[in-house]
């Protein structure tokens, strides 16, 4: 059994059920996760734009977490698990050392945004780094 893999999956669902809490609560959980004001705005007026966003968002993470679970050999096994969870890991592992270069120009977003989310995704990307190393032979 491979925790790493397992924490890492169950990471990803965890920020996939959040977004679709944000979807659920809208504006005020938009603002707090810092998805922008923009964004909060739209929810407020009922525009389908956030939901659309967010439901992609969710649906990635899902998927994500569907394929280190199944690494770790909780489900079934699905296609193309080497290349997938090698593209997931490095994403994660670029989005949060990229997040750290937008702090000075955030973008529509705050530096606490980008501070705490590239932090999250680094911590996401070592978790399914730890994970792949270990399972890599039997994948």
């Amino acid at each position: 059994m491979n925790i790493s893999l397992i924490i890492a999956g169950t990471l990803s669902a965890s920020a996939a059920l959040l977004h679709l809490a944000c979807i659920y609560f809208g504006a005020p959980w938009y603002r707090f996760f810092g998805a922008g004001e923009q964004m909060a705005i739209m929810a407020e007026q009922g525009l389908a734009y956030p939901t659309i966003i967010t439901l992609v968002i969710f649906s990635i993470l899902s998927l994500w977490s569907a394929y280190a679970f199944s690494a770790a050999g909780l489900i079934i096994r699905l296609p193309f698990i080497r290349l997938a969870l090698s593209l997931i890991t490095f994403i994660y592992l670029l989005r949060g050392i990229a997040g750290f270069t937008l702090i000075n120009s955030p973008m529509g977003r705050t530096p606490e945004f980008w501070l705490w989310s590239s932090a999250i995704c680094l911590i996401f990307g070592a978790f399914h780094a730890i994970g792949l190393k270990k399972q890599w032979a039997n994948l």
